[in-house]
């Protein structure tokens, strides 16, 4: 990932985080489709705000490439260090199917809250696929 904490793709994605770094960085008011996000990243943690709600968060720190939510799908490539979990927010009581690298790995219902929690394990440092589908 570049020295960017967080930036838009020429295809219209959003791509944050960076996991090599030693201390936490932050990047504030970055405007994307009309809408504020904040990234606050570093080896521990990864974590995206949009207009001051939660969206993704990483434990250890990624790098998130290509990432888009639509209505129905939240979709990205992810890079860390090691095996890592994240939590998305979702539509709350809602059921998902998760794919990794075009495995459909199951599905996982949402909580009151509207959390997601999936792992990632990394197969010689290549970044994962990750595609949560509303059922």
């Amino acid at each position: 990932m570049s020295a960017e904490l967080i930036r838009k793709e020429t295809d219209g994605t959003l791509s944050f985080g960076d996991y090599t770094l030693e201390t936490k960085s932050k990047a504030s008011d970055f405007e994307f489709n009309g809408d504020l996000y904040k990234v606050k990243t570093f080896w521990e943690v990864t974590k995206l705000e949009k207009n001051g709600m939660f969206v993704y968060e990483s434990v250890p720190g990624t790098a998130v490439e290509h990432f888009e939510a639509t209505e129905n799908t939240v979709s990205f490539q992810v890079r860390a260090a090691e095996d890592t979990q994240i939590t998305l927010e979702l539509e709350p009581e809602k059921e998902y199917k998760i794919f990794i690298d075009d495995t459909n790995v199951g599905k996982m219902k949402t909580n009151l809250g509207g959390k997601l929690v999936l792992s990632v394990e990394f197969k010689d440092a290549e970044p994962a696929a990750v595609r949560v589908v509303k059922c």
